[in-house]
């Protein structure tokens, strides 16, 4: 990132009135959605917040999930038990704010979810995400997620967290 101080933390009753990343399904979930998802325990969303300011800089959610085991490639089932799905942790939702765009923000915040989901006391094999768009799978496999092997899901990406936890040890 370029000299800008970033945090996160869980979204709480902040205002997210100013908050506008300029895709019109993430904003409208953002400003009417996500609040009902959070009190229906069906997400959770965390919040970048910009320096010290309460202003809301970029959010991303995060579920439960799982992985069908047919669906990941051979060389990672092989090390794994037959077990018919295996548990991850979906990313639904992550989005910059227009003013913040393009000082790292999407990786740092990717690297967050990547540590709570870790660092959490619950079990998951994986971090997982629809990408939106070329754009977005091209942003993931930047990152070192893989395509699963989904029919008709081409834009559905998985990253093991043994790796990642390994990564973040080295940081």
């Amino acid at each position: 990132m370029t000299g800008v101080f970033f945090c996160t933390e869980p979204l709480g009753g902040r205002s997210r009135g100013l908050f506008c990343c300029g895709v019109d399904a993430l904003d409208r979930y953002f400003h009417r959605q996500v609040s009902q998802d959070i009190r229906r325990r069906l997400t959770a969303c965390y919040v970048a917040l910009c320096g010290d300011s309460e202003r809301i800089c970029g959010f991303y959610t995060l579920s439960a999930c799982h992985i069908a085991l047919p669906d990941l490639p051979a060389e990672i089932t092989r090390k794994l038990p037959p077990y018919p799905v295996i548990p991850a942790v979906r990313i639904g939702r992550l989005a910059v704010d227009r003013d913040f765009r393009g000082q790292g923000l999407g990786s740092a915040m990717l690297v967050d979810a990547a540590r709570r989901v870790i660092e959490s006391d619950i079990a998951a094999f994986a971090l997982i995400v629809d990408a939106k768009d070329a754009q977005a799978v091209a942003f993931y496999e930047h990152h070192g997620f893989l395509r699963l092997a989904v029919e008709g899901e081409a834009r559905t990406l998985f990253i093991p967290l043994k790796g990642i936890a390994a990564r973040l040890k080295q940081e």
